[in-house]
């Protein structure tokens, strides 16, 4: 997964260090409760910070940790604007559009996580989708509240697809990989690292324990 090669061991002090500086609020030595939303399930991106509560990273600095997934890019900012949890993993243009609604609000970004955005269009190679042009007249499977699906708009300009001659499917999170391997839809909206691999879990689902 991309996400490993992104956390080499020199950031490892990045980031327990923005957690003991933003959080720590006790005395000193006391241990701190933490809340930590993700932005999704518990998929490879999230493999560090599980890696930190496995080999006791955070207890090291006084931290109990305690991470939950979450349903969609929104909700870990919504969670934490709340005060319901204390920092969340999240999409940085969902929080800056956030932030442009909702301006004061008690939210900031701390620390880049991607080297490279995530956002991306899977598509099946049988519909002859090589280039973002040949997704005219074709179907696109996208999540209304799909963080790569909201970059539509500038994709669009930036490419000189013609948006009307693409018909937009609107589906769940859970359907959007097993529509693909189905073919119900020509291609997908969705995050590198994981679309990819989810539809060829659908598509082929005797090989999950191979992947797993």
């Amino acid at each position: 997964m991309r996400i490993i090669h992104v956390f080499r061991r020199r950031y490892w002090g990045v980031i327990l260090g923005l957690l003991v500086a933003a959080l720590v609020r006790g005395s000193a030595g006391a241990q701190t409760s933490v809340k930590f939303t993700l932005d999704w399930k518990f998929e490879g991106p999230a493999a560090p910070f599980l890696v930190a509560v496995d080999r006791g990273y955070f207890t090291a600095e006084n931290l109990e940790v305690m991470i939950e997934p979450g349903n969609g890019s929104l909700e870990p900012i919504n969670r934490v604007a709340s005060g319901a949890y204390d920092i969340g993993f999240g999409d940085i243009n969902t929080l800056i559009k956030f932030r442009d609604q909702k301006r004061g609000a008690p939210l900031k970004a701390v620390f880049m996580v991607y080297n490279k955005p995530p956002g991306a269009i899977v598509a099946r190679k049988s519909r002859g989708i090589t280039t973002p042009k040949d997704l005219e007249g074709k179907k696109l499977g996208a999540p209304a509240r799909d963080a790569a699906f909201a970059q539509w708009p500038i994709f669009v300009q930036t490419t000189g697809i013609d948006a009307r001659k693409v018909t937009i499917v609107d589906v769940g999170f859970a359907a959007r990989e097993p529509i693909l391997a189905s073919g119900q839809v020509d291609a997908i909206t969705g995050f590198s690292f994981s679309s990819y691999l989810l539809s060829k879990i659908a598509a082929y689902p005797w090989t999950t324990s191979l992947l797993c």
